[in-house]
């Protein structure tokens, strides 16, 4: 009797025990979770008041804190993510490193083609037989009597006094762009009989009058408002003349590389680089003469292929160059259909008798209707 009496009472003190030990386990488990939910809404608070927001999707964030549990606790502060960052979710926005990554891409990029730039300079060696090919290009020209001759297209303005001689050739260089050279020469000239060839005189006409002179050459619409904010700042910051470093004249409205290097060559007899229109840049290509810096393609602009071409040919030739394959470009060696027939040094040339000629607008017209 003795011992039913105290095996039920050993019984109830098991059951109180559990009893207890399961109600101090929900407490506990109640208390987590009121903690879980004190730090949710204290992390929620905080990504509100520092103005950060979730962009993360549901998947990607699921999948990372996976990885986040079953990586130590070393790792998290190796990846640069703060513990409070950590325990709220608060990942780093995926933006902000690919902004980050592509700077810096875009930054090695650049340093990488200035490094291979300049050790081409140093290393930049003539092609084969270009002496042999300039030679017969100057043959070629003189026999043809191209129209862009140094001595006879008078760009220097030789009967004015320096300070309007160099205005002039500044004005005249100007409108010559993507223009013929009689059709700038006239223009000029127009300009000329009028009284409007010095900066006081432009600044003063009216737009119109200078945009129905100028007319017919190239963007005349726009030229004429260069024109006119060009004569204003040689008035204030030059004294009426004109610019003297290639840099202040690249500043110029209406002024590219081209220009700038050939009016400080006439007006100031400054030679600081070599004068590359479509004329020279497509002949260069044909020639094989220049390449995009540490390959063999083509080069893209007039700009890339000056760059190349002073890597190797010798500054003497500089000036010579551009009057020489432009002449070359307008009668022989043309755009569409270039003359290789009749060019002296196309055994010479990587690209002769390459370029089919396009076929006219009436000739497809005269195919369709036999078609029809």
């Amino acid at each position: 009797m003795i011992l039913i009496t105290s095996a039920r009472a050993f019984n109830a003190m098991n059951r109180r025990m559990m009893y207890s030990t399961r109600s101090s386990s929900k407490s506990i488990s109640a208390q987590s979770l009121s903690l879980r939910s004190n730090s949710n809404s204290t992390c929620n608070s905080a990504n509100k008041a520092s103005g950060f927001e979730r962009r993360v999707s549901s998947p990607l964030r699921k999948k990372r804190l996976k990885q986040e549990d079953l990586e130590p606790v070393e790792k998290v502060s190796n990846r640069g993510i703060s513990a409070r960052e950590e325990m709220c979710g608060l990942l780093p926005d995926i933006e902000d490193f690919s902004s980050r990554e592509s700077k810096l891409n875009s930054y090695v990029k650049s340093t990488e083609a200035s490094t291979s730039a300049s050790s081409i300079r140093t290393a930049g060696r003539p092609p084969q037989n270009w002496e042999k090919v300039l030679e017969g290009i100057r043959k070629m020209t003189s026999s043809e009597e191209a129209t862009v001759d140094p001595l006879n297209c008078d760009r220097t303005g030789s009967f004015l006094p320096p300070k309007e001689r160099r205005f002039y050739v500044l004005i005249g260089t100007l409108l010559s762009s993507q223009t013929k050279d009689h059709v700038t020469g006239a223009a000029v000239e127009r300009l000329r009989l009028n009284g409007l060839l010095t900066p006081e005189a432009i600044d003063k006409a009216d737009e119109s009058t200078i945009r129905e002179l100028i007319y017919p050459v190239g963007f005349y619409t726009r030229k004429a408002t260069n024109v006119k904010k060009v004569a204003k700042i040689c008035l204030t910051k030059y004294d009426g003349d004109i610019p003297r470093s290639l840099e202040e004249l690249l500043s110029l409205p209406g002024v590219g590389p081209k220009i700038a290097h050939l009016v400080l060559h006439i007006a100031w007899n400054d030679v600081q680089g070599i004068c590359v229109d479509t004329h020279v840049h497509r002949i260069c290509n044909r020639l094989g003469w220049v390449s995009k810096p540490g390959t063999k393609q083509k080069t893209s602009s007039p700009e890339e292929t000056r760059v190349a071409l002073q890597q190797w040919l010798p500054k003497e030739e500089w000036v010579a160059i551009n009057f020489l394959l432009v002449g070359f470009g307008q009668k022989i060696c043309t755009p569409l259909r270039p003359r290789c027939g009749v060019c002296s040094i196309s055994e010479l040339c990587p690209s002769a008798f390459k370029e089919t000629p396009i076929k006219s607008s009436k000739m497809k017209k005269s195919i369709k209707s036999k078609k029809l």
